[in-house]
């Protein structure tokens, strides 16, 4: 990028806003994984930007990262706005071998359980039925999925139970692989999947499409 007044060139974040989250090579994770762009590129003895160009050479991969770019007071407007629904775009993963050798972002763990921890019993940004909805309701009819999003006759009955006074994640940027708190019970489509805590075992889960599956054209070859 460039300054369009000045004509300098210019970075989207500072180096040590970037957190570099694994390699292919374990040489270079045992150096550099875990570690923000500016303390890889003083251990590098080279600037940020060739720096990074170098380990991308050398691992031949695009190397995921983590960006720390949103201000905490922009989070908090964000999600007092009544339209904004809650998500997470992370993989659904167990904390155990060999899944905690990967690399993730904390959200993979903590994504809800933070929104309800410390978003809304803590700093109140909303309350907790918001929340519920904005989880959701919200997010169900705005994705159009059919019988789901809420406790209705007729739905599916994924239902999650927890404890409002005790749920949080634990999950942290440098520690991701921890699982949140104070979730008791889950119910995916009328089958209990979760024990006070515990998985069951059970795997009752199936694929949700949306409408844009319907005005799909299948060609069979």
């Amino acid at each position: 990028m460039q300054d369009l007044e000045l004509g300098i060139p210019t970075q989207n974040s500072d180096p040590k806003d970037v957190m570099l989250l694994g390699f292919r090579k374990d040489s270079l994770n045992k150096l550099y994984r875990g570690k923000r762009l500016s303390e890889v590129a003083l251990l590098h003895g080279k600037s940020a930007n060739e720096t990074m160009l170098d380990l991308i050479v050398a691992d031949k991969s695009g190397i995921a990262a983590i960006f720390f770019l949103i201000s905490e007071e922009n989070v908090k407007r964000m999600l007092a706005l009544p339209y904004v629904s809650i998500c997470s775009d992370a993989s659904s993963i167990p904390n155990e071998e060999p899944f905690i050798n990967d690399p993730t972002h904390p959200r993979t763990y903590g994504s809800f359980a933070r929104l309800l921890g410390k978003y809304v019993r803590d700093e109140k940004i909303m309350a907790l039925e918001e929340a519920i909805r904005r989880m959701t309701s919200l997010p169900a009819g705005n994705l159009k999925l059919k019988k789901r999003g809420s406790i209705t006759p007729g739905y599916y009955a994924d239902v999650v139970i927890f404890d409002p006074a005790t749920i949080r994640d634990r999950a942290t940027f440098e520690e991701p692989h921890q699982y949140a708190e104070g979730m008791m019970h889950v119910f995916v489509n009328g089958i209990q999947v979760l024990d006070n805590g515990n998985h069951t075992g059970a795997m009752p889960g199936r694929c949700i499409r949306g409408s844009g599956w319907e005005k799909v054209i299948h060609i069979s070859v």
